[in-house]
């Protein structure tokens, strides 16, 4: 029981990291030392994608599942609605090329915003006239 807990913990942070390799630059928009934590997630994502890695999160999901006695993902929350999310049916090559291309470039439109902000950043001050 305790396996099936852990494994169905770990999906969700798996859901979680997804989500913030995907959506963390608007987080960086609102608070900037996030980029911290985002660059090296961002990255990481694009690469798994792009070069087909093994992400090692699935082999510790899957360990887990094994020490909790499931040869599959049954017939929980976790597995029917959370599982697809991660690793969708008929996910090919190209496919994840594509996904690592989506997850580059709404980042690289992220943060070419954020440092616009930052060249400039008081843009509504610039244009005070003295004297």
């Amino acid at each position: 029981m305790l396996y099936r807990i852990a494994a169905d913990g770990l999906v969700l942070s798996h859901l979680l990291f997804i989500l913030f390799v995907l959506f963390g630059g608007l987080l960086v928009l609102k608070w900037r030392h996030l980029i911290w934590w985002h660059l090296p997630a961002a990255a990481w994502g694009v690469i798994v994608e792009v070069f087909h890695l093994a992400c090692p999160l699935t082999e510790w999901e899957n360990r887990m599942r094994h020490a909790a006695g499931q040869t599959g993902y049954g017939g929980g929350f976790i597995e029917h609605y959370v599982w697809p999310i991660i690793y969708p049916a008929g996910l090919t090559p190209t496919i994840q090329l594509a996904l690592g291309s989506v997850v580059l470039a709404l980042n690289m439109l992220i943060y070419v915003r954020l440092f616009r902000q930052w060249k400039h950043p008081t843009r509504s001050g610039s244009n005070h006239r003295s004297g």
